[in-house]
Protein backbone atom coordinates (compact mmCIF):
# COMPACT_ATOMS: atom_id res chain seq x y z
CA UNK A 1 0.00 0.00 0.00
CA UNK A 2 0.81 3.22 -0.52
CA UNK A 3 0.26 5.48 2.13
CA UNK A 4 2.45 7.77 3.74
CA UNK A 5 3.17 5.92 6.62
CA UNK A 6 6.57 5.95 8.69
CA UNK A 7 6.82 2.06 8.30
CA UNK A 8 4.51 -0.95 8.58
CA UNK A 9 5.50 -3.13 11.94
CA UNK A 10 3.22 -5.77 11.91
CA UNK A 11 4.26 -9.45 11.32
CA UNK A 12 2.29 -12.12 11.97
CA UNK A 13 4.88 -14.66 13.47
CA UNK A 14 5.72 -12.76 16.50
CA UNK A 15 1.89 -13.52 17.70
CA UNK A 16 1.16 -10.05 19.08
CA UNK A 17 -2.49 -10.27 20.09
CA UNK A 18 -2.60 -6.57 20.96
CA UNK A 19 -0.85 -3.18 21.40
CA UNK A 20 -1.51 -1.30 24.40
CA UNK A 21 -0.61 2.42 24.41
CA UNK A 22 1.17 3.33 27.75
CA UNK A 23 0.23 7.02 29.51
CA UNK A 24 2.50 9.84 28.63
CA UNK A 25 3.88 7.82 25.64
CA UNK A 26 4.83 9.37 21.97
CA UNK A 27 1.72 7.97 19.90
CA UNK A 28 2.95 6.60 16.19
CA UNK A 29 1.23 5.97 13.15
CA UNK A 30 2.92 2.76 13.40
CA UNK A 31 1.22 1.20 16.44
CA UNK A 32 -2.12 2.58 15.32
CA UNK A 33 -1.76 0.48 11.85
CA UNK A 34 -0.33 -2.13 13.79
CA UNK A 35 -3.60 -2.98 16.26
CA UNK A 36 -5.39 -2.31 12.91
CA UNK A 37 -3.33 -5.10 10.85
CA UNK A 38 -3.86 -7.42 14.03
CA UNK A 39 -7.18 -7.01 14.19
CA UNK A 40 -7.71 -7.70 11.04
CA UNK A 41 -5.53 -11.02 10.70
CA UNK A 42 -7.37 -12.20 13.30
CA UNK A 43 -10.52 -11.84 11.71
CA UNK A 44 -9.38 -13.19 8.54
CA UNK A 45 -7.81 -16.62 9.89
CA UNK A 46 -11.10 -17.10 12.51
CA UNK A 47 -13.19 -16.78 8.97
CA UNK A 48 -11.39 -18.84 6.85
CA UNK A 49 -10.90 -21.59 9.75
CA UNK A 50 -14.34 -22.04 9.95
CA UNK A 51 -15.78 -21.88 6.27
CA UNK A 52 -12.64 -22.58 4.44
CA UNK A 53 -11.21 -20.69 1.37
CA UNK A 54 -13.74 -19.77 -0.21
CA UNK A 55 -17.33 -19.79 0.06
CA UNK A 56 -20.74 -18.26 0.22
CA UNK A 57 -23.71 -18.21 2.98
CA UNK A 58 -26.92 -19.86 1.29
CA UNK A 59 -30.02 -18.17 1.56
CA UNK A 60 -33.41 -17.93 0.46
CA UNK A 61 -34.22 -16.40 -3.21
CA UNK A 62 -37.00 -14.67 -4.48
CA UNK A 63 -38.02 -18.15 -6.16
CA UNK A 64 -38.23 -19.48 -2.57
CA UNK A 65 -35.23 -22.05 -3.34
CA UNK A 66 -32.10 -21.81 -0.62
CA UNK A 67 -28.69 -21.40 -2.57
CA UNK A 68 -25.78 -18.69 -2.35
CA UNK A 69 -26.27 -16.04 -5.00
CA UNK A 70 -23.04 -14.18 -4.39
CA UNK A 71 -21.06 -14.46 -7.78
CA UNK A 72 -23.82 -17.15 -9.50
CA UNK A 73 -22.27 -16.28 -13.24
CA UNK A 74 -24.09 -17.35 -15.82
CA UNK A 75 -23.23 -16.77 -19.78
CA UNK A 76 -24.69 -14.44 -21.77
CA UNK A 77 -24.54 -15.44 -25.54
CA UNK A 78 -23.52 -12.54 -28.30
CA UNK A 79 -26.85 -11.05 -29.44
CA UNK A 80 -28.39 -8.08 -31.89
CA UNK A 81 -24.72 -6.59 -31.56
CA UNK A 82 -23.68 -7.09 -28.43
CA UNK A 83 -20.77 -8.62 -27.52
CA UNK A 84 -20.92 -12.18 -25.32
CA UNK A 85 -21.31 -11.28 -21.25
CA UNK A 86 -22.02 -12.54 -17.68
CA UNK A 87 -24.08 -11.94 -15.29
CA UNK A 88 -22.96 -12.11 -11.80
CA UNK A 89 -24.93 -11.97 -8.80
CA UNK A 90 -25.34 -9.82 -5.80
CA UNK A 91 -24.34 -11.29 -2.31
CA UNK A 92 -21.83 -11.63 0.26
CA UNK A 93 -18.62 -14.36 -0.70
CA UNK A 94 -15.54 -15.25 1.29
CA UNK A 95 -11.93 -15.49 -0.34
CA UNK A 96 -9.58 -15.84 2.46
CA UNK A 97 -11.03 -14.70 4.90
CA UNK A 98 -12.19 -11.34 3.34
CA UNK A 99 -15.45 -10.60 2.63
CA UNK A 100 -16.32 -9.74 -1.03
CA UNK A 101 -19.73 -7.68 -1.76
CA UNK A 102 -21.21 -8.03 -4.87
CA UNK A 103 -24.13 -5.90 -4.05
CA UNK A 104 -25.37 -3.24 -6.56
CA UNK A 105 -25.41 0.53 -4.76
CA UNK A 106 -28.80 1.52 -5.43
CA UNK A 107 -28.86 4.66 -7.10
CA UNK A 108 -31.00 7.83 -4.99
CA UNK A 109 -33.58 9.72 -7.66
CA UNK A 110 -33.75 13.40 -7.66
CA UNK A 111 -37.28 15.19 -5.60
CA UNK A 112 -39.30 16.00 -8.33
CA UNK A 113 -39.15 12.45 -9.93
CA UNK A 114 -42.51 9.93 -10.07
CA UNK A 115 -42.26 7.77 -12.59
CA UNK A 116 -42.45 5.23 -10.64
CA UNK A 117 -42.42 2.21 -12.93
CA UNK A 118 -39.36 3.53 -14.62
CA UNK A 119 -37.73 3.35 -11.11
CA UNK A 120 -38.75 -0.25 -10.91
CA UNK A 121 -37.52 -0.91 -14.66
CA UNK A 122 -34.30 0.66 -13.46
CA UNK A 123 -33.84 -1.45 -10.51
CA UNK A 124 -34.35 -4.61 -12.06
CA UNK A 125 -31.92 -3.69 -15.01
CA UNK A 126 -29.06 -3.32 -12.45
CA UNK A 127 -29.70 -5.90 -9.47
CA UNK A 128 -26.50 -7.45 -10.48
CA UNK A 129 -23.49 -6.63 -11.92
CA UNK A 130 -22.20 -8.15 -15.77
CA UNK A 131 -18.82 -8.81 -16.96
CA UNK A 132 -18.79 -5.61 -18.98
CA UNK A 133 -20.30 -3.44 -15.88
CA UNK A 134 -18.58 -4.71 -12.53
CA UNK A 135 -17.19 -2.14 -10.90
CA UNK A 136 -13.44 -2.92 -10.38
CA UNK A 137 -12.29 -4.68 -13.45
CA UNK A 138 -12.78 -1.98 -16.55
CA UNK A 139 -13.21 -4.34 -19.45
CA UNK A 140 -13.03 -2.41 -22.56
CA UNK A 141 -15.26 -3.72 -25.55
CA UNK A 142 -13.21 -2.29 -28.11
CA UNK A 143 -9.67 -4.48 -26.67
CA UNK A 144 -10.02 -7.97 -27.59
CA UNK A 145 -7.93 -9.20 -25.48
CA UNK A 146 -10.68 -8.20 -22.75
CA UNK A 147 -13.41 -10.11 -24.55
CA UNK A 148 -14.25 -13.48 -23.14
CA UNK A 149 -13.23 -16.32 -24.96
CA UNK A 150 -14.58 -17.86 -28.46
CA UNK A 151 -13.46 -21.32 -27.60
CA UNK A 152 -15.48 -23.57 -25.02
CA UNK A 153 -14.97 -24.53 -22.11
CA UNK A 154 -12.94 -22.18 -20.51
CA UNK A 155 -13.04 -21.64 -16.35
CA UNK A 156 -14.32 -18.09 -14.54
CA UNK A 157 -12.49 -17.17 -11.62
CA UNK A 158 -12.80 -14.53 -8.50
CA UNK A 159 -9.44 -11.84 -7.87
CA UNK A 160 -9.60 -10.34 -5.19
CA UNK A 161 -6.99 -7.57 -3.67
CA UNK A 162 -7.03 -4.61 -0.80
CA UNK A 163 -6.15 -1.10 -1.90
CA UNK A 164 -5.23 2.00 -0.49
CA UNK A 165 -7.03 4.89 -1.41
CA UNK A 166 -5.97 8.50 -0.72
CA UNK A 167 -8.00 11.69 -0.36
CA UNK A 168 -6.45 12.22 -3.98
CA UNK A 169 -8.82 9.23 -5.18
CA UNK A 170 -11.66 9.25 -2.81
CA UNK A 171 -12.31 13.50 -2.35
CA UNK A 172 -15.17 12.41 0.29
CA UNK A 173 -12.37 11.34 3.07
CA UNK A 174 -11.32 14.92 3.22
CA UNK A 175 -12.64 17.36 5.68
CA UNK A 176 -13.78 20.23 4.37
CA UNK A 177 -13.99 22.22 8.11
CA UNK A 178 -10.67 21.83 8.73
CA UNK A 179 -10.35 24.80 5.85
CA UNK A 180 -9.56 25.80 2.19
CA UNK A 181 -6.00 24.01 2.51
CA UNK A 182 -7.48 21.02 2.71
CA UNK A 183 -5.08 19.26 4.38
CA UNK A 184 -4.18 15.29 3.95
CA UNK A 185 -5.68 12.66 7.07
CA UNK A 186 -5.97 9.27 7.19
CA UNK A 187 -6.63 6.74 4.13
CA UNK A 188 -8.61 3.78 3.59
CA UNK A 189 -8.19 -0.23 2.65
CA UNK A 190 -10.65 -1.10 -0.31
CA UNK A 191 -11.78 -4.81 -1.12
CA UNK A 192 -11.45 -4.54 -5.09
CA UNK A 193 -12.90 -7.73 -7.04
CA UNK A 194 -12.79 -8.74 -10.52
CA UNK A 195 -14.81 -11.71 -12.22
CA UNK A 196 -12.15 -12.98 -15.05
CA UNK A 197 -11.74 -15.69 -17.84
CA UNK A 198 -8.92 -18.04 -17.20
CA UNK A 199 -7.27 -17.76 -20.93
CA UNK A 200 -4.59 -20.30 -21.91
CA UNK A 201 -1.48 -17.83 -21.10
CA UNK A 202 -2.73 -17.65 -17.22
CA UNK A 203 -1.67 -21.65 -16.89
CA UNK A 204 -4.29 -23.15 -15.87
CA UNK A 205 -4.93 -27.08 -16.33
CA UNK A 206 -8.31 -28.72 -16.23
CA UNK A 207 -8.35 -32.41 -15.68
CA UNK A 208 -9.22 -34.43 -18.13
CA UNK A 209 -12.38 -35.20 -16.42
CA UNK A 210 -14.03 -32.02 -15.47
CA UNK A 211 -16.06 -33.06 -12.74
CA UNK A 212 -16.83 -30.18 -10.10
CA UNK A 213 -14.32 -31.18 -7.39
CA UNK A 214 -12.06 -31.97 -9.33
CA UNK A 215 -12.25 -28.59 -10.79
CA UNK A 216 -11.33 -27.14 -7.70
CA UNK A 217 -8.37 -28.94 -6.62
CA UNK A 218 -6.46 -27.83 -9.92
CA UNK A 219 -7.62 -24.78 -9.56
CA UNK A 220 -6.97 -24.23 -5.57
CA UNK A 221 -3.19 -25.81 -7.20
CA UNK A 222 -3.04 -22.94 -9.51
CA UNK A 223 -3.93 -20.46 -7.15
CA UNK A 224 -1.21 -21.69 -5.00
CA UNK A 225 1.37 -20.78 -7.38
CA UNK A 226 0.30 -17.61 -8.20
CA UNK A 227 1.08 -16.81 -3.85
CA UNK A 228 4.32 -18.05 -4.55
CA UNK A 229 7.36 -16.29 -5.61
CA UNK A 230 11.04 -16.64 -6.36
CA UNK A 231 11.81 -12.80 -5.53
CA UNK A 232 14.28 -12.42 -3.08
CA UNK A 233 15.70 -9.21 -2.11
CA UNK A 234 18.03 -7.84 1.06
CA UNK A 235 18.74 -4.43 1.76
CA UNK A 236 21.50 -2.84 4.06
CA UNK A 237 23.03 1.05 4.72
CA UNK A 238 26.64 0.09 3.14
CA UNK A 239 29.57 -0.63 5.68
CA UNK A 240 33.01 -0.89 4.63
CA UNK A 241 35.02 -3.87 4.92
CA UNK A 242 36.90 -2.88 7.68
CA UNK A 243 34.90 -1.28 9.53
CA UNK A 244 34.68 -4.54 12.38
CA UNK A 245 38.36 -4.28 12.73
CA UNK A 246 38.29 -0.18 12.92
CA UNK A 247 35.20 0.78 14.58
CA UNK A 248 37.06 4.01 15.74
CA UNK A 249 37.10 5.79 12.33
CA UNK A 250 33.77 6.92 11.06
CA UNK A 251 33.57 6.71 6.90
CA UNK A 252 31.27 9.05 5.26
CA UNK A 253 30.05 6.24 3.48
CA UNK A 254 29.59 3.66 6.15
CA UNK A 255 26.28 4.59 7.27
CA UNK A 256 22.96 5.78 5.98
CA UNK A 257 23.41 9.32 5.26
CA UNK A 258 19.99 10.54 4.84
CA UNK A 259 18.59 13.76 6.57
CA UNK A 260 15.17 12.24 7.34
CA UNK A 261 13.98 9.15 8.10
CA UNK A 262 12.14 7.37 5.31
CA UNK A 263 10.69 4.54 4.28
CA UNK A 264 11.87 3.50 0.74
CA UNK A 265 10.03 1.42 -1.56
CA UNK A 266 10.87 -0.81 -3.70
CA UNK A 267 8.94 -2.12 -6.26
CA UNK A 268 9.18 -4.50 -9.67
CA UNK A 269 8.02 -2.38 -12.42
CA UNK A 270 8.03 -4.91 -15.66
CA UNK A 271 7.78 -8.20 -14.26
CA UNK A 272 9.76 -11.40 -15.98
CA UNK A 273 13.25 -12.06 -15.17
CA UNK A 274 16.52 -9.94 -15.00
CA UNK A 275 18.46 -11.82 -17.60
CA UNK A 276 18.14 -11.06 -20.84
CA UNK A 277 18.14 -7.83 -23.44
CA UNK A 278 17.26 -4.67 -21.36
CA UNK A 279 14.59 -4.06 -23.68
CA UNK A 280 12.91 -6.97 -22.19
CA UNK A 281 14.69 -7.77 -18.69
CA UNK A 282 12.25 -7.21 -15.05
CA UNK A 283 13.12 -3.29 -13.94
CA UNK A 284 12.16 -2.00 -10.69
CA UNK A 285 11.47 1.85 -9.50
CA UNK A 286 11.79 3.28 -5.68
CA UNK A 287 10.40 5.83 -4.03
CA UNK A 288 11.80 7.10 -0.99
CA UNK A 289 8.30 8.17 0.77
CA UNK A 290 6.59 4.70 0.14
CA UNK A 291 5.41 6.06 -3.54
CA UNK A 292 2.79 8.47 -1.56
CA UNK A 293 4.01 11.59 -3.69
CA UNK A 294 0.94 11.80 -5.60
CA UNK A 295 -0.69 14.22 -7.66
CA UNK A 296 -4.19 14.90 -9.01
CA UNK A 297 -4.54 15.12 -12.55
CA UNK A 298 -7.16 17.65 -13.63
CA UNK A 299 -6.24 17.42 -17.87
CA UNK A 300 -3.89 15.70 -20.19
CA UNK A 301 -2.95 17.29 -23.26
CA UNK A 302 -0.24 15.62 -25.04
CA UNK A 303 2.29 16.05 -23.35
CA UNK A 304 1.18 18.66 -20.91
CA UNK A 305 -0.49 17.64 -17.60
CA UNK A 306 -2.59 19.97 -15.75
CA UNK A 307 -2.82 19.60 -12.03
CA UNK A 308 -5.47 19.70 -9.00
CA UNK A 309 -2.79 20.91 -7.00
CA UNK A 310 1.57 20.67 -6.31
CA UNK A 311 2.73 19.61 -2.96
CA UNK A 312 2.80 21.11 0.25
CA UNK A 313 6.49 22.02 0.24
CA UNK A 314 9.50 21.32 -1.95
CA UNK A 315 10.20 17.97 -0.11
CA UNK A 316 6.88 16.65 -1.93
CA UNK A 317 6.54 18.59 -4.95
CA UNK A 318 7.60 17.78 -8.52
CA UNK A 319 10.85 19.01 -9.86
CA UNK A 320 12.23 18.87 -13.60
CA UNK A 321 13.78 15.21 -14.16
CA UNK A 322 12.01 13.60 -11.85
CA UNK A 323 10.03 10.29 -13.24
CA UNK A 324 6.40 10.06 -13.11
CA UNK A 325 4.08 7.90 -13.74
CA UNK A 326 -0.10 8.35 -14.89
CA UNK A 327 -2.16 6.45 -12.59
CA UNK A 328 -6.19 5.71 -12.61
CA UNK A 329 -8.22 2.95 -11.39
CA UNK A 330 -8.35 0.82 -14.52
CA UNK A 331 -4.15 1.21 -14.48
CA UNK A 332 -4.23 -0.14 -11.31
CA UNK A 333 -6.82 -2.86 -11.55
CA UNK A 334 -4.40 -4.43 -14.83
CA UNK A 335 -1.41 -4.80 -12.88
CA UNK A 336 -0.54 -2.26 -16.00
CA UNK A 337 3.88 -1.17 -16.68
CA UNK A 338 3.73 1.59 -18.86
CA UNK A 339 6.94 3.49 -19.31
CA UNK A 340 7.72 6.41 -16.47
CA UNK A 341 7.84 9.88 -17.94
CA UNK A 342 9.97 12.55 -17.22
CA UNK A 343 9.71 15.84 -15.73
CA UNK A 344 10.93 18.30 -18.32
CA UNK A 345 9.33 21.50 -17.53
CA UNK A 346 6.81 23.16 -14.57
CA UNK A 347 4.49 25.83 -15.18
CA UNK A 348 4.30 26.77 -11.49
CA UNK A 349 1.45 29.49 -11.95
CA UNK A 350 -0.30 27.42 -14.32
CA UNK A 351 -0.01 23.92 -12.24
CA UNK A 352 1.36 22.20 -15.04
CA UNK A 353 4.43 19.70 -15.74
CA UNK A 354 5.46 18.74 -19.25
CA UNK A 355 6.66 15.12 -19.82
CA UNK A 356 8.69 13.74 -22.16
CA UNK A 357 6.38 11.93 -23.66
CA UNK A 358 2.63 11.52 -24.23
CA UNK A 359 0.81 9.11 -21.62
CA UNK A 360 -1.02 6.38 -23.19
CA UNK A 361 -3.75 6.67 -24.68
CA UNK A 362 -6.93 6.07 -22.42
CA UNK A 363 -5.27 6.46 -19.28
CA UNK A 364 -5.54 9.25 -17.00
CA UNK A 365 -8.27 10.92 -19.24
CA UNK A 366 -11.11 10.61 -17.55
CA UNK A 367 -11.75 12.12 -14.32
CA UNK A 368 -14.35 8.96 -13.18
CA UNK A 369 -10.91 7.31 -13.32
CA UNK A 370 -9.25 9.20 -10.17
CA UNK A 371 -6.24 9.70 -11.93
CA UNK A 372 -2.99 11.13 -10.48
CA UNK A 373 0.40 11.61 -11.30
CA UNK A 374 2.92 9.12 -8.87
CA UNK A 375 6.91 10.70 -8.60
CA UNK A 376 9.29 7.98 -8.13
CA UNK A 377 12.95 8.97 -7.06
CA UNK A 378 15.06 6.51 -9.50
CA UNK A 379 17.88 9.34 -11.23
CA UNK A 380 19.57 7.86 -14.45
CA UNK A 381 22.83 8.74 -12.73
CA UNK A 382 24.24 5.97 -11.58
CA UNK A 383 28.30 5.32 -11.22
CA UNK A 384 29.10 3.93 -14.34
CA UNK A 385 26.63 3.57 -15.83
CA UNK A 386 24.97 0.77 -13.82
CA UNK A 387 22.49 -0.39 -13.87
CA UNK A 388 20.78 0.17 -16.97
CA UNK A 389 17.71 2.28 -17.24
CA UNK A 390 14.83 1.48 -19.68
CA UNK A 391 12.45 3.76 -20.21
CA UNK A 392 12.72 5.73 -16.63
CA UNK A 393 13.29 2.34 -14.41
CA UNK A 394 16.68 0.90 -13.71
CA UNK A 395 16.93 -2.93 -14.72
CA UNK A 396 17.27 -5.20 -12.12
CA UNK A 397 21.06 -6.90 -11.42
CA UNK A 398 20.88 -10.18 -9.33
CA UNK A 399 24.20 -10.79 -7.27
CA UNK A 400 25.47 -8.04 -6.52
CA UNK A 401 24.83 -5.28 -4.47
CA UNK A 402 22.67 -1.76 -6.21
CA UNK A 403 23.83 1.91 -5.00
CA UNK A 404 19.90 3.68 -4.22
CA UNK A 405 20.96 6.88 -2.30
CA UNK A 406 22.73 7.78 0.95
CA UNK A 407 24.29 4.96 1.10
CA UNK A 408 21.42 2.30 0.97
CA UNK A 409 22.03 -0.79 -1.04
CA UNK A 410 19.38 -3.22 -2.25
CA UNK A 411 20.79 -7.01 -3.57
CA UNK A 412 18.28 -9.30 -5.32
CA UNK A 413 18.75 -12.90 -5.57
CA UNK A 414 20.16 -15.27 -8.30
CA UNK A 415 17.32 -16.82 -10.29
CA UNK A 416 13.97 -14.78 -9.40
CA UNK A 417 11.26 -14.27 -11.39
CA UNK A 418 9.53 -11.16 -10.74
CA UNK A 419 5.93 -9.64 -10.81
CA UNK A 420 4.93 -6.79 -11.85
CA UNK A 421 3.96 -4.69 -8.43
CA UNK A 422 5.66 -6.76 -5.97
CA UNK A 423 7.57 -4.72 -3.73
CA UNK A 424 9.46 -4.47 -0.16
CA UNK A 425 9.50 -1.93 2.29
CA UNK A 426 13.15 -0.42 3.88
CA UNK A 427 12.73 1.43 6.67
CA UNK A 428 15.96 4.37 7.18
CA UNK A 429 16.52 5.96 10.16
CA UNK A 430 18.46 8.66 10.59
CA UNK A 431 19.34 8.62 13.91
CA UNK A 432 21.53 5.34 14.06
CA UNK A 433 22.07 5.74 10.27
CA UNK A 434 20.99 2.80 9.39
CA UNK A 435 17.58 0.36 7.96
CA UNK A 436 15.78 -1.74 9.30
CA UNK A 437 15.93 -5.23 7.85
CA UNK A 438 16.20 -8.55 8.89
CA UNK A 439 19.81 -10.13 9.80
CA UNK A 440 21.17 -13.15 10.71
CA UNK A 441 24.00 -13.39 14.34
CA UNK A 442 26.49 -11.92 12.24
CA UNK A 443 24.28 -9.04 11.16
CA UNK A 444 24.45 -10.43 7.63
CA UNK A 445 21.70 -8.92 5.69
CA UNK A 446 18.66 -11.66 5.13
CA UNK A 447 17.04 -12.44 1.65
CA UNK A 448 12.87 -11.86 2.60
CA UNK A 449 10.34 -12.19 -0.47
CA UNK A 450 8.03 -9.17 -1.34
CA UNK A 451 5.72 -7.82 1.38
CA UNK A 452 3.00 -7.76 -1.26
CA UNK A 453 1.39 -7.59 -3.31
CA UNK A 454 -1.60 -10.10 -2.34
CA UNK A 455 -4.10 -11.23 -4.32
CA UNK A 456 -6.99 -13.78 -3.12
CA UNK A 457 -8.53 -16.53 -5.98
CA UNK A 458 -11.82 -18.40 -5.99
CA UNK A 459 -12.87 -20.62 -8.71
CA UNK A 460 -16.69 -19.38 -9.54
CA UNK A 461 -18.14 -21.63 -12.86
CA UNK A 462 -16.78 -24.09 -15.60
CA UNK A 463 -18.68 -22.55 -19.01
CA UNK A 464 -18.81 -25.97 -21.16
CA UNK A 465 -20.94 -23.96 -24.18
CA UNK A 466 -23.37 -20.79 -25.07
CA UNK A 467 -26.44 -22.23 -23.99
CA UNK A 468 -25.32 -25.14 -21.10
CA UNK A 469 -26.19 -24.21 -17.69
CA UNK A 470 -22.46 -23.62 -15.99
CA UNK A 471 -21.22 -26.09 -13.67
CA UNK A 472 -21.31 -24.19 -10.50
CA UNK A 473 -18.05 -24.04 -8.95
CA UNK A 474 -18.68 -21.91 -5.47
CA UNK A 475 -18.16 -23.46 -2.11
CA UNK A 476 -21.26 -23.24 -0.43
CA UNK A 477 -22.47 -22.45 3.88
CA UNK A 478 -25.29 -22.29 5.99
CA UNK A 479 -25.22 -19.65 9.01
CA UNK A 480 -26.36 -20.33 11.66
CA UNK A 481 -30.32 -19.73 12.47
CA UNK A 482 -29.92 -19.37 15.87
CA UNK A 483 -27.42 -18.92 18.44
CA UNK A 484 -25.99 -21.88 20.18
CA UNK A 485 -27.50 -22.52 23.20
CA UNK A 486 -25.43 -22.42 26.21
CA UNK A 487 -25.24 -25.12 29.22
CA UNK A 488 -28.04 -23.81 31.50
CA UNK A 489 -30.15 -21.57 29.11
Amino acid sequence: MHGDFSRLTFRPEKRYSAVLAQQGRIQLDADGNEQAAIQEYLRRTLVADLIGAHAGPVNETQDGAARCTAFEVHYRPAEDGTLASLTIGAGRYYVDGLQVDASVPRPGWPVHEHEHEREREHEREHERWTYWTQPDAYREEDDEADRLPEEFPFLVYLKVQERFISAVEDPGIREVALGPALPDTAGRVKVTWQVLPMRPADGFEPPAEPAAHRLRSAFDHWAARQGRTAARMAARAWRPDDAEQDPGIVQPGARYRGPENQLYRIEVHRGGRAAGEPARSATFKWSRDNGSVIFPIADITETWVTLAGLGRDDKLDLHIGDWAEVVDDAYLARAAADPLLQVVEVDLPGRRVRLGGEPRHGVGRSSLRHPYLRRWDQQADQAGGEPRFSHGTPQIIEGRWIDLEDGLQVWFAPDGEYRTGDYWLVPARALPGDVEWPRDLRGTPLLEPPAGISCGYAPLAWITGPDDRPTDLREQFTPLAHPVPRPGD
